[in-house]
């Protein structure tokens, strides 16, 4: 099975945030890739790293960053692939707003579907609903997880009702 995914971030600092993408990859068999890409120190590696991804196998692209978090945005401009970006509340980080906000407020044409703050879960949950329309198997796997979902919550509920 070839590389399906990419997981980058901006710093090694944010890879506590990022890892909860890396473990639904593993959960789903999904096969990955992760590093490190800074669009503010590491323009150019960035750049290779957007222009390359489609013809090396990638299909979605999930970015992290913190601050002013132009990552997930300035990969979106170079791929036609789908970017998922994760504001990460970093150390300089304006409890998060400005991550949130560099990434979701991109211009018309160059979109950049943002999970909620710190949420690499999450973005790891909607690349593989964007895989899963293309592989029958994740789609299986995807229902069943949203399946024990629902079970987890009705349990709950029996629980509190008695």
């Amino acid at each position: 099975m070839s590389i399906q995914a990419g997981i980058i971030m901006g710093s090694k600092s944010d890879l506590h945030i990022m890892q909860d993408a890396a473990d639904i990859f593993k959960a789903f068999g999904v096969e990955f890739e992760m590093t490190v890409v800074s669009a503010h120190r590491t323009p150019e590696r960035m750049f290779e790293y957007a222009k390359n991804a489609a013809s090396r196998g990638l299909k979605v692209i999930i970015a992290g960053a913190g601050g002013a978090a132009h990552l997930p945005g300035m990969v979106a401009s170079i791929t036609t692939l789908p970017v998922i970006g994760v504001p990460v509340k970093s150390s300089n980080s304006i409890d998060g707003w400005d991550s949130i906000l560099s990434i979701l407020q991109m211009p018309n044409g160059i979109p950049v579907a943002t999970v909620a703050l710190n949420a690499a879960k999450n973005a790891g949950l909607l690349a593989v609903q964007i895989l899963a329309t293309a592989d029958a198997s994740l789609g299986v796997q995807m229902q069943a997880y949203k399946d024990e979902l629902r079970r987890k919550v009705e349990e709950s509920a029996d629980e509190l009702q008695g």
